[in-house]
């Protein structure tokens, strides 16, 4: 089974509740009440190879799209742990922004809980979620919308594991990427893992009380529709069955604090960091930060009040697509 630890449990926990408190108050799972698409949503669902399923995502399309010729910017949003492809665009602002900005397509993959990596193995031996963000998702994009599909024309960024996704597969693909985006990020994702290997020791997961699980059974149940993937809308449905990282060496293969060092600093793209300031993951951005002061790399870093909630998120996610769109605009020269 997929290896645990107490912040995995703990986080997922936070994500389902947090999920929860967006259910309308007067309604119940058997009668949701679901509110409209925000206005250039649309939702694509696919063929991906690398998991070898159908999945969906969630685009936004600027403005006057349709009467238009024009190739766009992209920027892809990943979701935290125990979300989905439709948290950004419907739930936290992202749609809003992005039809703001006027200039560009916003993108809101799924990957489960699967923290966007290759898995070492698993029962399915389809869970090669770094192939299927990087390939399939990409590839499908390019192919079926105006895109500017080069690296001054693409960015990525996510929140909590999405923000850990954005850094390691930036920095693993960073001819891909021009600008890399993080709020509230888990980015000690791979280095926990890499210690936990190295001393053999696995964190016992965290024990739910009654009320806690009744709170995440409610939320799945009502999410579960809303996500709409066949075989794989409900959590247990969504997180891989198998071994993220067999050995300390594969973990440090994604851990963003290692791999930034193999990429030329000529290469490097550009990094946004932000986090509340109550958020206990702030400080891994700070460490984050820190790294690339020392090391001379230009960076953008915000901390402002808030918690690891939606909250948080609904105020953050307009300053960070902001600057990756100007950091994009300028990269294709549309800046004077």
């Amino acid at each position: 089974m997929q290896r645990e630890n107490r912040f995995v449990m703990m986080h997922a926990v936070v994500m389902l509740m947090a999920l929860l408190r967006m259910l309308p108050v007067q309604a119940q799972p058997a009668s949701p009440v679901i509110p409209p698409l925000p206005e250039g949503l649309q939702t694509v669902e696919f063929y991906s190879p690398a998991v070898d399923r159908s999945m969906k995502y969630d685009i936004v399309l600027p403005p006057g799209y349709e009467d238009s010729d024009a190739r766009y910017p992209v920027l892809y949003l990943l979701h935290g742990y125990m979300q989905n492809y439709t948290v950004w665009g419907r739930n936290l602002g992202a749609a809003f922004y992005a039809r703001s900005l006027r200039e560009l397509i916003l993108v809101l993959p799924d990957a489960g809980n699967s923290w966007f990596i290759n898995y070492a193995s698993s029962a399915s031996g389809k869970d090669r979620w770094e192939d299927y963000l990087i390939e399939d998702v990409i590839g499908h994009v390019d192919a079926h919308y105006r895109t500017q599909a080069r690296r001054e024309g693409r960015a990525i960024a996510g929140l909590s594991m999405g923000g850990f996704a954005a850094f390691s597969l930036g920095l693993r693909h960073p001819d891909m990427f021009i600008s890399l985006g993080s709020t509230s990020g888990a980015l000690n994702f791979a280095r926990d893992r890499v210690a936990a290997l190295e001393t053999g020791q696995e964190a016992a997961p965290r024990q739910r009380s009654e009320q806690e699980q009744a709170a995440i059974d409610r939320a799945d149940e009502f999410i579960s529709g809303i996500i709409d993937i066949p075989g794989f809308s409900r959590q247990d449905e969504r997180t891989p069955d198998g071994v993220d990282f067999a050995t300390a060496e594969q973990a440090r293969s994604y851990d963003p604090f290692e791999i930034i060092a193999k990429v030329p600093k000529s290469r490097l793209p550009h990094f946004y960091i932000d986090a509340g300031t109550e958020d206990g993951l702030v400080t891994v951005g700070r460490e984050f930060m820190g790294l690339l002061l020392m090391n001379d790399v230009p960076f953008d870093f915000m901390q402002s009040h808030g918690k690891h909630n939606s909250e948080y998120w609904r105020r953050s996610i307009g300053h960070m697509m902001t600057i990756q769109y100007e950091i994009m605009q300028r990269a294709l020269g549309h800046r004077p």
